[in-house]
């Protein structure tokens, strides 16, 4: 019997990347799980791949919010865990971001992550349950190239913090994992005004550890901050970024063919 037997999982953003492996590690532990995300085609191949439902909502939209939470519990018929997961970025220094990416940034990134935190929280109490918020390295220690973003990261680092100190006096705990470098990277983090794509990973540093991030690593993160076993974790901000930022000069140079 899985850690996670019986248990009601809502992931946002999970039809890709991040979310669908997060989604993936806890079904395979026995949970009932949901996934939101905007994109019908994707989200019905992860309902199929993974035997998950999927809820058609815009994480920045706060009525999506709402009714894509209403509709996981009717699937799930009760919450143990809520994954903050969906998240957008943009490749812009902060002097060159325009307004409309800004709002669109902040209002999936940190509005959206708030929404949900709150819609949900009256069932994760119910179940003694937690919530783990994906923020990110970024929101440790700002990258200058993706400057909204990390903001944005950083004060749903912040946000978690906060939920853990009035949820944790009623049953509920907040984390929040920050990846690094992880491939294949997000299809969402893109210049302002260009179609959606993933990164390269060819041009990345390499962490300490020798190698880059795999979409299971951060999964594995959450479940064990999701899990009994970290009961008296509450409030944590767990890097799952191979030691790229246990120092200055920890990276490696970028992996190369040949």
């Amino acid at each position: 019997m899985g850690e996670f037997e019986g248990a009601g999982v809502l992931v946002t953003g999970g039809t890709t990347g991040l979310g669908r492996a997060i989604a993936a590690a806890f079904r395979a532990d026995g949970a009932a799980v949901v996934v939101t995300g905007r994109d019908e085609r994707l989200g019905a191949e992860a309902a199929a791949a993974l035997d998950v439902g999927f809820v058609r909502a815009d994480a920045g939209d706060p009525d999506q919010v709402d009714a894509s939470v209403g509709a996981a519990l009717g699937r799930l018929g009760r919450l143990d865990v809520l994954v903050n997961n969906a998240g957008i970025g943009a490749v812009a220094g902060v002097l060159a971001t325009p307004l409309a990416t800004y709002d669109a940034i902040m209002d999936v990134n940190v509005r959206g992550a708030f929404r949900y935190a709150q819609a949900c929280f009256p069932h994760l109490e119910r179940t003694g349950g937690s919530m783990v918020h994906v923020a990110s390295d970024a929101g440790v220690s700002g990258e200058a190239e993706i400057a909204i973003y990390s903001v944005s990261k950083a004060a749903l680092i912040m946000l978690s913090n906060m939920l853990a100190i009035e949820g944790g006096r009623r049953g509920v705990r907040s984390n929040a994992v920050c990846p690094g470098d992880t491939a294949p990277g997000m299809r969402h983090m893109v210049v302002p005004g260009e179609d959606e794509r993933p990164d390269d990973p060819s041009s990345w540093d390499v962490p300490p550890v020798g190698r880059l991030g795999a979409a299971s690593d951060v999964a594995e993160a959450v479940r064990y901050l999701a899990s009994p076993r970290a009961a008296f974790v509450n409030g944590a901000v767990l890097l799952v970024d191979g030691g790229m930022r246990a120092g200055s000069r920890a990276a490696s140079p970028p992996v190369t063919d040949g």
